[in-house]
């Protein structure tokens, strides 16, 4: 018993080494517990320093992202989700810098991997072991809703000499010139023409052009004009 009173009494190196070790291991538990929780839990989260950027995300946030969480470490969470707001991320800015240590909430958007708009609140809060230390800004994301992508319509099918004759109108060709570039005669090309006024009810050319781009027959962007689909036939 004396021996039992004199080493809980210890104080020496031996014993304060040992406490140091029992300290390490315990916090090294806690430590892959807080891990194995942030890895499974369902909403969203991440860690990111004063700056916004990434420093450890879980698998719900990269999937939002469609990415991993490795491929997300060092990226912007604020170009990962853009706020709708920049006035809001202006007023935490300068609340970090001072530091403030509320909860801070900015309003975001973001595209999800299937391509529709979601909307949504991202909430942070700093986190640090002192009060002097420049924190770490835990941040959780939740969705409020979304808009469905829409599909683009596939471009209109035309035959390649319609294409061709669309894009050389594009580019102010006459009947004449489009005819000697096709190898079609002029008829030929006010055949294609009306065929394509009739079928895309444009009145004049101009309007048969723009309804081309429209429609995705021609290239936008592209100069010369290019055809951008076209059928055989």
């Amino acid at each position: 018993m004396q021996a039992d009173a004199s080493l809980l009494r210890g104080s020496g190196p031996a014993w304060q080494e040992m406490l140091v070790d029992l300290a390490r291991q315990e916090a090294v538990i806690w430590r892959n517990r807080a891990l194995l929780l942030f890895d499974r839990v369902a909403m969203p989260v991440a860690v990111c320093d004063v700056y916004g950027a990434v420093l450890l995300a879980n698998p719900a946030m990269a999937a939002e992202c469609g990415t991993t969480p490795g491929q997300l470490r060092g990226r912007d969470v604020l170009e990962l989700f853009s706020p709708r707001e920049a006035t809001q991320v202006e007023r935490i800015v300068e609340a970090l810098r001072l530091r403030h240590r509320s909860r801070y909430q900015v309003s975001v958007r973001w595209r999800a991997p299937g391509g529709a708009e979601r909307y949504g609140e991202l909430t942070a809060d700093p986190v640090s072991d002192t009060v002097e230390e420049t924190p770490a800004l835990l941040v959780m994301l939740r969705m409020d809703g979304e808009h469905e992508a829409r599909d683009t319509p596939p471009a209109e099918r035309v035959t390649p000499a319609e294409a061709r004759i669309l894009a050389l109108l594009a580019a102010g060709a006459t009947t004449a010139r489009a005819a000697r570039e096709t190898g079609l005669t002029t008829d030929g090309v006010t055949y294609h023409l009306r065929r394509l006024s009739s079928r895309w009810h444009a009145a004049n050319r101009t309007e048969l052009v723009a309804r081309a781009y429209a429609l995705g027959v021609l290239a936008p962007g592209v100069w010369p004009p290019e055809a951008s689909a076209a059928e055989p036939g």
